[in-house]
């Protein structure tokens, strides 16, 4: 979540708002929403696959 912060560079004085991305004030939340749907989407998807046997030579 810190790298969604509002964060001001202490020696060139540049500000940095995910906000400005978008005008919709919904914009980060719903980016985070996406993020966590896909990440919990993929444990489900890896952890449905067969288990992997590799045999050593």
């Amino acid at each position: 979540m810190e790298r969604y912060a509002v964060t001001v560079h202490k020696e060139s004085g540049i500000r940095n708002d995910p906000n400005d991305w978008s005008d919709d004030p919904r914009y980060i939340f719903d980016l985070v929403k996406r993020i966590v749907r896909v990440s919990l989407e993929t444990v489900r998807i890896v952890a449905s696959l067969p288990p992997v046997n590799e045999q050593s030579d």
